[in-house]
């Protein structure tokens, strides 16, 4: 059975006993506390915990999940996968135990002429909560299971909850026993991979309080609606029913297996070590496509980090296949194929998938190459000293050029070194406790959403400002310092939940209104405007005046002059993205953006910088739109009408049942979109694009001064260039060829004066000579220059002094200022370097006691610092070093 019939047949079966189907929502998550959607349930949190109401009484979907927890564990068992889909069925208060065991049950067991799966009752066991006699009583009764076969677990295992005071409940595990040749007898109690966990029911029935652990809290009572739960591994499920092995092997994942087996000359089977690693490709190759489909590119932070792992991992394991080359070309159209008939959007956007995927191989096998050449030095360094590559040097190869530990470990392997592993692993450490204490200090600066529940319980914020700046309503709730109030006073800075506003909350890329709540007897200062949850609007104030109560009549008053130069940008944002897509073509997609008074910031998918007329075309084409003042017109309609007539969806954003289209020019430009926008293109005023850069390997970014804020910047670069002509006293026609003049009389002028400092440095070599030591058998120049020109200049000295050494063991230190700055060079003879002297280490000490870092190859290397006045120290310390 396919894996798209499985999901098919799921979907079937539960709309057919009354569950709405909802699509699956998408891999980025809307919840600020997760990365990605890790489960079925998140996007029913909201529904499941009653922080927002349910709009249907059960439903069902097929969700795509991204986990990446147990990625060291991908391809080393049949069911560790990054990218996974969650088969749920959710019951909000429609029904209970009996109803969720008895599905389960059914859509199992019946065959598949029926609809059902086909499983053989005699395969399958399940586990309930070892206080949950309810359920044990149900299985027996609706399944006909044995009581050896309904085995009892502990809390660990077998009670769900958030780990936070909330909902909770027992939850019942059904496993697939694959039979005798997988593992001992004994049930899904032994924890054997024998037995494998297919679906998940957690009956969410009590709210937990003082929760300590895990397993360590309170029970306070009963839920007044209790909830139903569920997750079915739609892999697991189909490699159990195509009869193979794990879920490596399945339609779906197989085929990129197959090919990267195929590029690697490799036979899926024969080998353990390369089997792992043809699973890890095949497995994160379909995570990478399925998360570039969702908008996610590589970065260096957040998602796009993630993201960038797997890719990397998957071009280390090709490399350790013995594939040196770009696979991503073969791999991805591969995946592609496998999985568009379930998700045709991989098809439909393959061309910005596959740029992003290809362009981010491309930077890391350059990393690689890099990272290569410093690996070797470190490696000839271990030979020469009978010693292992330094763990500092692993860990800067890791953390700085992306160079992954297991190749250093090969290559080193293969050179006949070891790498020490310990000064390595505790780095790394280091790194992880650090990273784990940011993120906690991150999470400790969320407030507690459960705050907002009863206040979401009271209906959701209708937002009135497309219509008018100014709106009368009434206090639902007041929140102070993350709790409950029934008032604020003057001074306070505060929570509001009003019923309806005229206040725009930040969304879409679009910063918060400015303004002021007035009311009967106070005044407050609106400093930001959130969603903290779907549907309900909270505006952070300080009260000015007076203290606000609840059920206080309310009036929000935007700040008019905020809000024109907010829909300017706005509108903007729409002009220049579609100025970008007319320039660079359609696959120029929006990735991001942020707008404000006089100010827009777009980011978008394109590899290469762009020039300066591709700029000018682009900031001429957005103004042109404006000065031909198209009609801006906004309408809202069902979201599959809005796609039919061409409206962008943009990467990254979700958008419910019924969406806004803004129309700039008709179809010129067509996005979807709920900000708010001006009423032609005239009111944007002018856009002036002041700058480009990157943001990724495939993202870059361009920022623009909008409306008022473009003319100030104009006006004042036409100051500056008034200056400039008053002061150089030529015509403005004539201000560049000018200024470029000035330019090479400078740069001639530098050049001579450095010319004259390296024959002044030179003209001391016969003095620097005479005065070498004898120290530990070695010839040294060692010598404080005092200022320099540069440390290209002390360089230059310091190779003509090594020359003079000629076969002699010998090594040359010298010191300068350049700039303000310590600078210390090193450079050893051959027969120095036999000796045992590495010019990288006397460079490094020096650098060390300037209060700097320095370094570089045997022969030659350079350090530096910040504390000239310990030039005389740090030839003191080196001289120590050589013996004298």
């Amino acid at each position: 059975m396919q894996t798209a019939e499985i999901h098919r047949r799921w979907l079937d079966f539960f709309e057919k006993r009354g569950h709405t189907v909802v699509p699956s929502a998408s891999l980025v998550s809307d919840d600020p506390s997760l990365m990605f959607t890790v489960a079925g349930m998140v996007p029913f949190v909201p529904y499941l915990s009653g922080l927002v109401p349910a709009p249907y009484p059960s439903a069902t979907s097929v969700q795509k999940c991204i986990r990446t927890n147990d990625i060291e564990e991908v391809g080393k068992t049949p069911r560790h996968g990054t990218f996974f889909q969650m088969c749920g069925n959710f019951s909000f208060g429609d029904y209970f135990k009996e109803g969720a065991i008895r599905f389960a049950w059914e859509l199992l067991t019946a065959s598949e002429e029926e609809g059902g799966l086909g499983f053989d009752p005699e395969d399958l066991w399940v586990t309930v909560y070892e206080e949950d006699d309810e359920a044990r009583a149900l299985w027996r009764e609706i399944a006909g299971l044995p009581d050896e076969r309904i085995q009892g677990l502990g809390k660990d295992t077998n009670y769900w909850s958030t780990g936070q005071p909330g909902p909770a409940g027992p939850c019942s595990e059904i496993f697939f026993d694959r039979g005798p040749e997988y593992g001992i007898d004994g049930g899904p109690a032994t924890d054997d991979d024998r037995y494998v966990e297919i679906w998940n029911l957690v009956f969410m029935q009590y709210a937990i309080t003082d929760v300590k652990s895990k397993t360590d809290f309170t029970i306070v009572g009963e839920l007044p609606k209790k909830n139903i739960d569920t997750g079915l591994g739609l892999e697991r499920v189909a490699f159990i029913k195509q009869g193979v092995e794990n879920m490596y092997e399945i339609d779906q994942v197989r085929p990129v297996l197959d090919r990267a087996a195929e590029l690697a000359g490799k036979v899926y089977g024969e080998n353990e070590a390369d089997d792992v690693r043809l699973r890890v490709i095949a497995d994160h190759v379909r995570s990478g496509l399925m998360l570039i489909a969702d908008g996610v590119t590589p970065s260096n932070e957040g998602r796009g980090y993630i993201l960038r792992r797997l890719l990397r991992r998957v071009i280390l394991s090709m490399r350790l296949l013995g594939v040196d080359g770009p696979s991503f070309a073969e791999l991805f159209p591969v995946s592609r194929d496998a999985m568009k008939g379930g998700y045709p959007e991989v098809e439909r956007d393959f061309d910005f998938i596959s740029r992003a995927a290809y362009a981010e191989e491309k930077t890391f096998l350059r990393t690689l190459a890099s990272g290569i050449q410093i690996l070797d030095t470190a490696v000839e360094t271990a030979k020469g000293a009978s010693a292992a590559v330094a763990g500092d040097t692993a860990f800067l190869l890791h953390d700085t050029h992306g160079f992954p530990i297991e190749l250093t470990l090969e290559i080193a392997e293969e050179a006949g070194v070891a790498v020490d592993r310990g000064v390595f692993t505790t780095l790394m450490q280091e790194q992880r406790d650090r990273a784990k204490a940011d993120a906690k200090a991150k999470k400790g600066q969320r407030a507690d959403l459960s705050v907002y529940k009863e206040l979401r319980g009271l209906g959701e914020t209708v937002f009135t400002g497309y219509d008018e700046l100014v709106h009368e309503s009434r206090v639902l709730g007041i929140v102070v310092d993350g709790a409950p109030a029934t008032e604020a006073r003057e001074g306070d800075v505060a929570e509001l939940v009003l019923a309806e506003t005229s206040l725009w909350a930040e969304s879409g890329g679009q910063d918060s209104d400015q303004g002021v709540i007035v009311g009967d007897g106070f005044e407050a200062e609106v400093l930001d405007v959130q969603r903290p949850v779907p549907g309900l609007v909270v505006h952070t104030v300080r009260v000015t005046v007076g203290t606000v109560g609840l059920d206080a009549r309310a009036e929000t008053r935007v700040d008019a002059d905020y809000r024109r130069g907010a829909t300017q940008a706005h509108s903007g944002t729409h002009i220049v993205h579609a100025a970008l897509r007319d320039v660079l073509g359609p696959n120029a997609h929006q990735a991001g953006s942020y707008n404000k008074a006089g100010y827009l910031r777009l980011d978008f998918t394109h590899s290469d910088a762009l020039s300066a007329e591709t700029k000018s075309e682009i900031e001429e084409i957005s103004n042109l739109a404006i000065r031909s003042d198209y009609e801006v017109v906004t309408r809202e309609m069902a979201l599959d009408e809005a796609k039919a007539l061409g409206a962008m969806a943009l990467f990254g954003e979700k958008y419910g049942d019924r969406v806004r289209v803004v129309d700039i020019g008709g179809p010129w430009s067509r996005e979807l979109c709920a900000g708010t926008h001006v009423s032609s293109s005239a009111e944007v005023g002018m856009i002036n694009l002041v700058s480009e850069s990157s943001v990724g390997s495939t993202n870059r970014r361009v920022e623009s001064l909008v409306g008022l804020e473009a003319f100030r910047n104009f006006a004042a670069e036409r100051t500056i260039v008034q200056q400039l002509t008053s002061g150089l006293k030529v015509p403005r026609v004539e201000l560049v060829s000018k200024v470029q003049d000035l330019s090479a009389q400078l740069r001639a002028a530098e050049k001579k004066i450095a010319a004259l400092e390296a024959e002044r440095l030179a003209q001391r070599v016969p003095e620097l000579l005479a005065g070498a030591e004898e120290i530990g058998g070695l010839r040294v120049v060692l010598a404080s220059l005092g200022r320099v020109g540069s440390a290209d200049d002390l360089r230059g000295l310091a190779l003509q002094l090594r020359e003079q050494l000629g076969s002699a063991a010998g090594a040359v230190v010298l010191a300068g200022e350049a700039d303000g700055k310590p600078v210390v060079i090193a450079a050893t003879t051959a027969a120095g370097r036999d000796s045992g002297v590495r010019a990288g280490d006397l460079a490094k000490l020096g650098a060390k006691v300037l209060g700097g870092g320095g370094g570089g190859k045997p022969d030659l290397a350079q350090g530096g610092g910040t504390d000239p006045s310990k030039i005389g120290e740090a030839l003191a310390e080196i001289r120590r070093s050589l013996g004298g």
